[in-house]
């Protein structure tokens, strides 16, 4: 009798050594909590929570503690368990071209087709990306690590989680987390930029009515945009051919199951688990650095800059347009790729000063621009430093 107690009081005893508990430090604690705020910010104020919620909940995934030597194969890390097959869409850089797919088979280009002089708006709100490239390299982050951080300032996660698989694996965690947070919190950071660098006067500018553009021109773009900018950056090509792929299935309208599917499920499941192990990289050794601190800032840094850049862009582009074909330049923030996030905050700002002044439709020509400047740019850092 006395040899089974003991026997389950060791077994009971070994098992202890496997809890959680056991294995938990301040660390995963602390990024516990970082999972649990950004659930709060996407349930509780609404941030994004299709981004969100996955990330929150895989931070929390990602930092439950066990036994690193036993063997169990549940960790990202780990080669053989479920979360590391799943990361390998984010460590290959596959699911990225993915959702390229999908946002392709979501969006219409009308608006910038219509007015196709918006494309400089999104290309100039690209300075984010090389402005803090160079801040990088300043704080002493090799070329390709400052790349794939500067990345962050194009606003698209995909796009930055693509460029930092390829160029700064090591920091792929943070500078994903970083990306999508700062996507989530655009209504935060860009109405100050744009209220500072603006007068009433420009705020209140009502643009033209943008002109109806025909079946066949939106057919004949994707293939025309695939073109151009794959001819001149080819880097870029698992984003770019994807997100025209996408386009293309949706203009021609005798695919449309494909474009459902790229657009809806097949979308929504990508989104998920690049969500979910974009979380679940952040375990505390590997995020609770100082680079990681460093990375947020350059952040936040390279969003203002692209806000302002393209702000600024359309303030001088109004010095040569005439009167009554000038642009307002709220419409300058949304040349960052958060579609249609910064569309919708251009929109807002303008309703402020003017209840009739509708810029939503005006603001997706270089919110969609912003999609294909951010891949170009990506493809142009790839390309040099690949």
């Amino acid at each position: 009798m006395s040899e089974t107690l003991n026997f389950l009081f060791d077994n009971f005893n070994e098992f202890l050594t496997y809890t959680g508990f056991a294995n938990g430090m301040v660390e995963n604690y602390i990024m516990i909590a970082v999972g649990a705020f950004f659930l709060w910010l996407a349930i509780k104020k609404d941030f994004e929570p299709l981004l969100l919620i996955p990330i929150g909940l895989g931070i929390i995934i990602g930092n439950i503690p066990f036994r690193a030597d036993a063997g169990l194969e549940i960790g990202l890390y780990e080669d053989n368990s479920v979360l590391n097959i799943f990361y390998q869409g984010v460590k290959g850089g596959w699911y990225p071209p993915l959702v390229f797919l999908g946002i392709g088979a979501m969006t219409d280009f009308a608006a910038l087709l219509s007015n196709p002089k918006l494309v400089l708006v999104g290309a100039a709100a690209q300075f984010g990306i090389f402005g803090a490239y160079m801040i990088a390299l300043a704080l002493g982050f090799e070329p390709n690590q400052a790349a794939g951080i500067a990345i962050i300032g194009g606003a698209d996660g995909p796009t930055a989680i693509f460029l930092s698989s390829k160029l700064s694996p090591n920091l792929m965690g943070a500078i994903a987390v970083c990306a999508y947070s700062y996507m989530a919190l655009v209504p935060v950071i860009q109405p100050p930029v744009m209220r500072l660098l603006t007068t009433k006067k420009e705020r209140l500018i009502r643009m033209p009515k943008p002109r109806q553009v025909t079946k066949t021109e939106k057919i004949l773009f994707p293939i025309a945009g695939l073109l151009l900018t794959t001819f001149i950056v080819p880097s870029a090509l698992p984003l770019l051919g994807m997100l025209f792929f996408g386009n293309l299935l949706k203009e021609s309208t005798k695919t449309d199951r494909l474009s459902n599917t790229a657009g809806n499920a097949l979308n929504n499941i990508i989104v998920m688990l690049l969500g979910l192990t974009v979380g679940c990289s952040t375990q505390a050794s590997e995020f609770l650095t100082l680079n990681t601190i460093y990375i947020f800032f350059l952040g936040a840094m390279a969003f203002v800059i692209a806000t302002t850049s393209g702000v600024l862009f359309v303030k001088i582009m109004n010095l040569f347009l005439k009167e009554g074909n000038k642009i307002n330049p709220l419409i300058g923030n949304a040349g960052v790729s958060a579609v249609p996030m910064a569309a919708r905050i251009s929109n807002n700002v303008g309703l402020e000063y003017d209840h009739h002044n509708y810029l939503l439709m005006h603001a997706m020509g270089p919110n969609v621009a912003g999609v294909i400047g951010s891949a170009v740019a990506a493809g142009v850092l790839l390309g040099f430093l690949g």
